[in-house]
Formats: C-alpha cells, structure tokens, sequence
C-alpha cells in the first residue's frame, strides 16, 4: 500500500487503524518461536522496510489508536506523524519481559520520545494507557474512547485546506534538516522555498489568500 502510494499526490493523508477494537499487538510470538527453532523468517526484513515506508511516505500519516498497540505496534505509532489514542488505549513495549528487545522499532522510538523515556520504557517494559502516552510525547492528543473516530475526521479536514504537492514537500523538507547543521541545509531550504513559489499549487494558494477564497485543493 505504502508502496503503491509513494508518488500519488491524489492522496494527502492515510489513517492507520486497527480492526475489532485493537491497533496492533505486535509481533506473534508462536511465529518468533518457530523462527528461532530454525523456521524462516519472513517477517524481519519486511517490518524493517514497512516502518521505513510509513516514516517518510510523502502523505501524512495518522495513527487512530485504540485497545493495544504494543511492542511494533507502538514502533507503527512512532513513525506516524499524528497519532491520537483513547484514553483507555493500553502501551508498551514488552520485549524484555519476554527475553527479546525491541531492536527494529528502536530507532523510532528514541527519536519520538527521547532518549530519557524511551530508556525507561524499553528497559521496565511496563505498559502505559493512551492518557500517558499523550503526556509521554508517545501519541498527539488522547480523546475519550467515543470520541476518537471523530477527533480523526476533523484532522482530516484540516488537512485539506493543505496542498498536497506542499504536504509531500514538508514531509521531505522535515527529514533533510533532522539532525543536520543549519549552515549544511540553507541551499536546500531557500531553492526548496523558490520552487514552492513558483509552482502551480504556491501560485494558487498565493492568489486564493490574497483573493479571499479558498485554494482549488480544498474546494
């Protein structure tokens, strides 16, 4: 899917959710089982370039989180753009209760928590509600369980009063200057910005301010 959808700019934002009132439980541990009895493992590489997939797509990504999200379930969150959980959502990462560590999700992680959290909850394993994971920096926003569906649709409203060519191009803006010197970025940045200016959406949304209307893309 994130394949299919990595040069459509038809598609301004997809919304990750999980089916019977669980996000994810992460991995399955009877298939871990036979993958270390000598069974293949089919599951590594393929969570690896998922999670790479999700984290840079060119669409925002929104993570609707409600029951469990654990393990790489919680690594799927962390690379969301947005994520809004109900309250009662249950967290974690449980690795090393069972003798494993979250190694392919710990990258994400670090980077969405920092490193002070995310070496408290990888290294107790205990599980955390939607309400701290909010306050962890984990999730954007919790919402009562009843109001979380809604809370999504009004972010996806939002997102389209944005041009998705100007979405695709923060999106890839946010990645190159992570981490990098200011003095190393300026070219990218102010050409970045000078295409934008230029281009079909920066024109039409320009004018559509200036003319007090709404741009074509949120029509």
């Amino acid at each position: 899917c994130f394949e299919s959808l990595r040069e459509d700019r038809t598609v301004r934002a997809v919304v990750i959710s999980g089916a019977g009132g669980t996000f994810s439980a992460g991995g399955d541990i009877k298939e871990m089982a036979v993958i270390a009895q000598g069974g293949e493992d089919r599951f590594t590489a393929a969570l690896d370039q998922l999670l790479g997939l999700v984290n840079q797509a060119p669409q925002v990504v929104i993570a609707q989180v409600e029951g469990a999200a654990l393990g790489g379930g919680l690594g799927l969150v962390c690379v969301a753009d947005l994520a809004y959980a109900s309250t009662d959502a249950k967290m974690g990462l449980p690795e090393v209760r069972l003798g494993l560590v979250p190694a392919l999700i710990s990258p994400y992680v670090i980077q969405r928590i920092g490193l002070p959290r995310a070496r408290e909850l990888m290294l107790t394993g205990r599980r955390f509600n939607g309400a701290e994971a909010a306050g962890y920096g984990v999730v954007t926003e919790a919402v009562e369980p009843s109001g979380l569906a809604a809370r999504v649709q009004t972010v996806l409203e939002e997102l389209r009063q944005c041009s998705p060519a100007a979405l695709a191009a923060c999106k890839a803006l946010i990645f190159h200057v992570y981490d990098q010197p200011v003095t190393e970025t300026f070219d990218y940045r102010a050409d970045l910005l000078n295409q934008l200016r230029q281009s079909d959406d920066g024109i039409e949304g320009m004018m559509a301010f200036v003319q007090k209307r709404s741009p074509k893309w949120a029509e």
